[in-house]
């Protein structure tokens, strides 16, 4: 069935896509200013957040993690878990009474003459809706980057950290060298893994690792209970171990390898964003990253009415270019464009903030 053979199910002025923290916050923005809008997640709101690794704290203080005006208030003052932010998020939802159209994945949007057509496949089948606007804050995390090796895909393998517990007395081989793999490293050695850190390069970069994990880190090393394989990169996977090729200074593969025996293997090789969205509606996509065009005004892209809020910003691979914290004037940016008006919270200050360092980053 074509899409436009599907019965219109609604219209309205503005639809999201996506709820994580940024466009749960945009949602606040525009429900608060009156629009008309409507908001989709093709998983629950903070989908990211419920695969992280369990109590794993946030870098980000919890001023910085705030949305839409609403401190977030913990016993201890710190930095709070991937949990404890989604039952604050669940919180917001609640205060404002948001309705996210959850587990309704977008799976087409078609850009019409003045409008956008929208198709969505719920549990009970296709949907097809219409918006004026349509505002795309989908993260840039939906896929693990893969290695295209043989034995990626077996059973002792994973991309995904869950639970230190896992490896408990076992041999851990993680691949990787930057803040996830670091913190895995750390977390399932004090559970009491066996554990061994490759990385492609001859030392980590400080400047990819919390400056609190990497002395740590590096004294776990010294002290001989983490092995630290530099300069190492996998070749191939098997039941017992991995394949592992020397690298050269710039991190490539050389043709001297070695066996490494392990028990289980973490590849801790970041993520990617899904951009199938913006590549059917026409965002023009620029350079190894594909990074979308947009005007950093007002978040809208080179294809009029379409607006991007958060970390889709930064394309498929971002380098720690956008977070949570630095994503809040993109709901104060859109609300502004679509309404004339700034809204009156953002984050957890008066968003006359935001606007305000906005403005002096122009005026410069």
């Amino acid at each position: 069935m074509r899409y436009e053979e599907l019965p219109l199910t609604a219209s309205h002025e503005v639809a999201i896509i996506g709820a994580g923290p940024i466009g749960l916050e945009l949602a606040v923005c525009l429900k608060q200013a009156g629009v008309d809008y409507i908001q989709f997640d093709a998983h629950q709101i903070g989908y990211t957040m419920t695969w992280w690794p369990r109590n794993t704290n946030f870098f980000s203080t919890t001023e910085r993690l705030a949305i839409a005006g609403v401190p977030i208030q913990n016993n201890h003052q710190q930095r709070i878990t991937g949990e404890e932010y989604l039952a604050y998020l669940r919180s917001v939802v609640e205060l404002f009474d948001l309705h996210v159209h959850t587990y309704e994945p977008v799976t087409e949007l078609v850009r019409d003459q003045d409008s956008f057509t929208l198709i969505t496949r719920p549990i009970s089948g296709e949907r097809r809706y219409h918006a004026r606007k349509v505002v795309l804050a989908i993260g840039d995390m939906h896929y693990p980057n893969r290695l295209g090796i043989p034995g990626e895909d077996l059973p002792h393998v994973s991309h995904y950290f869950r639970d230190p517990h896992e490896y408990f007395r076992r041999r851990l081989l993680i691949i990787g060298g930057k803040n996830s793999a670091v913190e895995a490293a750390l977390r399932c050695w004090r559970a009491g893994a066996q554990v061994t850190l490759a990385y492609r390069r001859a030392q980590l970069d400080p400047n990819r690792v919390k400056h609190w994990l990497l002395p740590d880190f590096m004294a776990q090393v010294e002290a001989g209970t983490i092995r630290f394989l530099a300069q190492t990169s996998p070749v191939a996977i098997d039941s017992g171990g991995v394949l592992l090729a020397h690298t050269d200074d710039d991190g490539q593969p050389t043709d001297e390898q070695f066996y490494y025996p392990t028990d289980f293997v973490l590849l801790a090789t970041g993520f990617r964003g899904d951009q199938r969205l913006l590549e059917q509606v026409g965002v023009s996509l620029q350079g190894p990253n594909r990074v979308p065009v947009y005007n950093p005004a007002t978040m809208e892209t080179n294809v009029p009415g379409l607006y991007l809020a958060g970390t889709v910003a930064a394309g498929i691979q971002q380098r720690y270019t956008l977070f949570i914290e630095n994503c809040h004037e993109h709901a104060g940016k859109i609300t502004q464009a679509i309404t004339g008006r700034w809204p009156a919270r953002l984050g957890d200050v008066t968003s006359r903030n935001y606007q305000l360092s906005f403005e002096q980053i122009e005026a410069n």
